[in-house]
This record gives structure tokens, sequence and C-alpha cells, in this order.
């Protein structure tokens, strides 16, 4: 070999045809079911691969002894493919005794292989690299080889005229691929015979040019289960390959081009080529990336290499996947306007929902400018959709309109730029709302196929949305609940202030010229000030206190609201150890120890007693309110004491012991509850130190 930089790329050109090919044979193994068929195809591709070798091998170490291990593994594989192109024209016979279809074919395929093995070592060439082995036996080799490659591409033809026009989409990949080979060889042995040589460059594409046809056996070999080979091939990679074949055309044209540029621009001839062929990268570059190539490619793949246009399984996970996607700053409804277009190239799309004047406005749109377009429920479309839930292509109704009977398109409808479907989006029989769809990037024949897709995804959106709607729904009413149940607690606050001011009015008639009354009285005013401003403050920020529990001092606590108690028939009875923090809002711990102490008293006869206690024990902070009161029953203690609305007060709310309870659990604290019919009760609430001896307990009542 002449030139070092030839070696390198006859190197790399059949090493990786060596290693596509082997990696196909592996996966043909991983999918056996062994039969007559599927041992040709494996025997052929590993030919293949063997003679993808030798040709690396001769690139690497040229000589006589490489160069014939070439030839001999070239017509081994020849014989190989030949023989099962053989095997696919005579069909599979009924019974052993049965007669071919071809007679004497399989005899022609030997003799022919025999002849191409006898011009490969005895008839020797000389290699494309001028090593001589015969010169005088050139001519008659090249002949063959020549015929060889003809008689490849009449099976081809024969193959594809012979199959049956609904079974060609099976066989058409194979076909295609094979006669890429035989016609390949046709140029280079032609060539050779003409000029009395072999074009080394040629021999150098011939590796990949092998390779490239990989991904046609891999189709024809998914599409044909006789050959009991299970093979899957996913229209990704087919996309991705014919992509990459057709960047690879389209970069050897335009290497041809500038070779001739080169060659006929003189002296700017090399600066002219370098130029041109960077403007080819930039324009394959822009192809590569445009959508609208993209599309047309892939409607093209779906066409003309698989038997029905979507792979649903990688469809539906794409649909899936887009509906869920959290990224669209308009969320789900801009995800199903995108996910519908999607599924048939459309570039762009809106989304118009039905709202709660029963109109249906637009609510979401995706590569389309903003629509103010309104379309009445009572409206020809609407009612349409509802009716009869077709999906409406434009394009058929401006040519057809008798296709949809009783629609007539709104007046807004030409607003929408290029619109082309309008896709219902039904919920059960609701309409929930309707999709309008651009042209496409690519031609797309709308055929039942994409109408059935589109119904079937139409109806997944449709449900998608409808949840949405109903979770809005439910938290709306579950916001009105957590309103309503804080008015709730707010009233019973309230009427626990109002008894307080009505007990001051009641003592103020024979008290009011007191000094000591007067005071007192205008402690309790900014009391029930502070603590209205508060529920204030509660109603807007909902049940939970704007400050963080704090260390609160309980024996104060204790001490004013016993204080403004006081007067009540039965008298309170304290025991206060000194110094008892604990954790949580003043005015909270206000609140539920006064409603504790308001009940015994309640609860109490003018011959009765209630005991307060405050103490600390095993690390918490506990107050105890201890009454002879009347009592009440264990079973109502544990099923309905801390439900609210249920109280055993003829004048109660049933709301003071519920709000308490929820109050101490969320501290972190526990309500003890003990209480006997006719002989009193006991009510301990624990807290959490707030000398942080002691961890929050797990919130919960005990009784």
């Amino acid at each position: 070999m002449t030139d070092p930089t030839l070696a390198t790329a006859g190197l790399w050109s059949y090493g990786l045809a060596a290693a596509a090919f082997v990696a196909f044979a592996i996966r043909l193994v991983l999918g056996w079911r062994s039969s007559r068929r599927a041992v040709l195809l494996l025997a052929a591709t590993l030919a293949t691969a063997l003679w993808a070798a030798s040709g690396a091998v001769f690139a690497e170490w040229q000589g006589t002894g490489t160069w014939l291990l070439s030839s001999a593994c070239d017509a081994l594989r020849y014989a190989l493919w030949l023989t099962f192109l053989a095997s696919l024209l005579r069909g599979d016979p009924p019974s052993p005794a049965a007669e071919s279809p071809t007679p004497g074919l399989s005899r022609t395929v030997v003799a022919v292989v025999a002849a191409g093995l006898v011009s490969s070592v005895v008839l020797s060439h000389p290699t494309p690299f001028g090593i001589e082995l015969s010169a005088q036996g050139s001519t008659v080799s090249f002949a063959v080889r020549l015929g060889l490659a003809v008689f490849g591409l009449i099976l081809v033809e024969q193959l594809f005229r012979r199959a049956h026009p609904q079974a060609r989409w099976a066989i058409k990949p194979l076909c295609v691929g094979l006669a890429g080979v035989f016609a390949f060889d046709l140029y280079y042995y032609a060539d050779a015979t003409m000029f009395g040589r072999l074009d080394g460059n040629v021999w150098l594409a011939r590796g990949i040019a092998n390779a490239l046809v990989i991904p046609f056996i891999a189709v024809a070999t998914a599409r044909n289960t006789g050959w009991t080979i299970d093979m899957h091939m996913s229209r990704s990679a087919v996309f991705h390959s014919t992509a990459i074949l057709v960047s690879g055309v389209f970069l050897l044209t335009i290497a041809a081009a500038g070779y001739v540029v080169r060659f006929v621009g003189g002296q700017w001839g090399y600066a002219i080529q370098i130029a041109f062929s960077f403007a080819a990268i930039l324009a394959s570059v822009l192809l590569l990336s445009s959508g609208s190539f993209r599309s047309r490619l892939r409607v093209f793949v779906s066409k003309h290499f698989f038997s029905y246009r979507y792979d649903y399984r990688e469809e539906w996970l794409r649909f899936t996947r887009t509906l869920s996607d959290e990224s669209s700053p308009q969320g789900l409804q801009e995800s199903c306007v995108r996910a519908l277009a999607d599924l048939v190239e459309s570039p762009g799309g809106a989304l118009w929902l039905k709202r709660e004047d029963r109109d249906y406005r637009a609510a979401a749109r995706w590569n389309m400018p903003a629509l103010d377009a309104v379309e009445s429920a009572q409206g020809s479309l609407a009612r349409f959709l509802e009716r009869t839930a077709w999906v409406v292509n434009l394009n058929e109704y401006a040519t057809e309109p008798a296709r949809y009977p009783e629609l007539e398109l709104p007046a807004w409808l030409p607003s929408v730029p290029s619109a082309w479907l309008i896709i219902p989006l039904v919920s059960g029989t609701e309409l929930l709302g309707f999709v309008v769809l651009t042209t496409p990037r690519a031609p797309i024949d709308v055929n039942w196929e994409v109408l059935d897709l589109l119904k079937a995804a139409s109806r997944q959106a449709a449900s998608y949305l409808g949840q949405v709607r109903a979770t809005e729904a439910l938290l709306e009413a579950r916001k009105f609940d957590a309103f309503n149940r804080m008015s709730a607690f707010v009233v019973h606050d309230l009427k626990n202030l109002v008894a307080q001011l009505s007990l001051m009015l009641k003592n103020a008639e024979r008290l009011r010229d007191n000094p000591e009354f007067q005071r007192d009285m205008l402690t309790t005013v900014q009391h029930v000030v502070a603590r209205m401003n508060q529920l204030m403050l509660q109603l807007r920020t909902e049940v939970t206190p704007v400050e963080k529990a704090r260390p609160t001092d309980l024996e104060a606590v204790v001490r004013r609201v016993c204080a403004a108690k006081a007067g009540h028939r039965a008298p309170i009875e304290l025991q206060l150890a000194p110094g008892v923090l604990g954790l949580g809002h003043e005015d909270r711990l206000d609140h539920v120890i006064g409603h504790l102490i308001q009940n015994a008293l309640d609860a109490t006869a003018e011959s009765g007693s209630v005991l307060v206690r405050l103490r600390r024990e095993d690390g918490h902070a506990v107050v105890e309110v201890v009454d002879t009161g009347i009592g009440m029953t264990p079973e109502f203690v544990r099923d309905r004491l801390f439900k609210p609305f249920e109280t055993s007060k003829p004048a109660g709310m049933g709301i003071g012991v519920y709000e308490s309870a929820q109050y101490v659990n969320a501290l972190g604290g526990q309500i003890f509850i003990d209480s006997e019919p006719n002989v009193g009760t006991r009510v301990r609430v624990l807290l959490v130190s707030s000398d942080g001896s002691t961890a929050p307990a797990e919130p919960k009542v005990v009784a």
C-alpha cells in the first residue's frame, strides 16, 4: 500500500463493518428459534462479518495471502446471501415430499457460487493497491464477479416481484438493502472490468456501504416472523438510522461535487473545495435540526418501513410524560395541547375549556398567539362535538362539508392561524373542552389510525383535566369547610366573651361606684378587646397561630383566668406550684384553661367545689382541673367528647373541648379526662416543659 492514510481508512471502514455485523449476529442469536431460514440468515451475517474482518486484516498487512483470504471470504458471503435469497424464492413446501415451487433454483445458485469461488481463488485479480497476483486472469475474474452481482440483483428483483402485493411491505427492506449491496458491487466490478484494475477509493467505501444495510435487514427480520427469529427494531432506531443514511448520502454527494470543483477550479480549486465542504456541513446541521425535515422523515419512515404509522407503546409513554410535565408555566392545560400536537407533528395549538358560565373560553395555548374567542355551549360546534365526539378535519370540511352533518364552524375560527384539526375532550358524556391544532410540519394523511389514536389520547387528556377540576373543587370545598370550622371556633369564643361582658354588666348595677370593680371592669374590657382582635387575626390566618410557641408562665395564666371567673356559684380552690413554664401561646393557653375551668363551674352546683392544680410531672407542665359536678359517662368521653358539635350541656356548642384538644395536640401535649356520673370530672393537660428536658410527645388525646 503506497499511502498510509488509505491503510488507516481501510482499517476503520472494514473494522467498523465487522463490528456492526458481529453485533447484529449476536442480536439474532439472542432471539433465536431454530429454522432453515434462520440458520441461513445467521450464517450469511457471520460470513459478512468474517469478510469485513479479512478486509481489515488486508488493509493492515498487505500481501498475497491476506488478499486471497479476503477474496475467498467475499465469495463465501455471496454464496450464503444468494442461498438465503433462493430459500425465500423457493418458499416452504407443505411436506418433505412436496415439489419445490421453483425447480432447479438451488442447483443454479450452487453453480453460480462455485464459479465465484473459482474466480476468487484460481483466477486471482490484482489488489486495489497495486499488488499483482495474476494479471492474465484479472479480466475473467472481474467479469465473473460482475456476473455474481448481476445474478444477486436478479434474485432480489424476482423475490420482490413474486411476493404478494399485500406482503411486499414485509420483504421490502431486505430487498432494498441487498439490492444496494449488489448494485454497489456492480459498479465496483464494472469499473474494474473497464479499466483493468480495482479502484482503491471504492474498495475503501465498500466496508461502510455494507454496514449501512444492517438496519434494512433488521427491519425485515422483525417483520417476517416466519424466519423464526424474535427480532424487534424500534421506530426510533430506524428513524435515526435513516437520518444518518440521508446525511451520509448528502455529504457523499457534496464531497463528489467538491472533488469536481477542485478538479476544474484550477489554482483556486482546493480553497473552493474547502469552502464548499464547510457550507455543506452547515447545511446538513441545519437540515437535521429542522423540525419540518424531521417530521417529514418520521412520516416517511412510518409509511415505508412499518405496517402501522405509530409505535403505540412509545407514543403512549411520550404522551403520558408530556401530560405529567410540570415545567410548563400553564401546567397541565398547556401540556395537554402539546401532547396531542406531538402525535400528529403539529407545531402549535390552543385549548378551550368550559367555564362557570357554561361557555368555552381559551384556557391555554402552545406556540400560538393569545386568543379571546368564546364558543357558546349552545353553539353548533360545541353541540356537534358533544353529540358525536368526532375529530373535525378542517381541510376535509372545506372540500366535503357533508361529512360533518349539522356542523357550522364558528365565526371566530378563521382568526386561529393555520387551524387544521378540532379535537374534542370528552369525559364520560360531558364535553369538557376542545383543542384546535395547527397545520403539521409534514403532510399527514388523517386516516382511521390517526383518528383512533387522537380519540383515545383526547379521552385520556380529558380525564386528566376532569381530575384536576374535581381536585380544585374539593380544595375549594375544604377551604370553605375550614373557614366554617374556624367560624364555629370564633362563635364559641365570642359566646364566652359575651358571657364575661354579661356578668360584668350584671354586677355593674350594684358595684359601679366601687373603685376596685371599676379597675376589674377596665381589665376585663381590655382582655375582651385583645381576644376579639386575636379572633379576627385567626380568621385571616386560619387556625394555626401566627407566632411560634414560646415559654409561658402558666401560674400567671391560671390566676388571671380564675380571677375573671370569680363570682360564679362554686368557689375555685388553687394549688399552684411557682415557676412552672410550658411551651405555647399565652392567649391560646388562656382560652384552653379558661374553657376547662368554665366547664367545671357549669357542671358543679353551689355546694360543690372546683380545684385547679399546677405542678411539674416527669418533665411536663401539668394543669389539672377537678370538679365535683354531674360528670360524664365513659362512653360519652370515649366516643363523643372530642368530636365537634358534641356536648352534654343544653346551651353548649360542642366546640370548646374539640378546639382545646386540637391545639394541645399541635403543641405535642396530651389531654387526659377521668369522669364518672354524679361524682365529678378530672381533666389533666400535659404540656411540653419549656426547659427542653422532655421532647414533645406524639399528639394525641387520651380519655
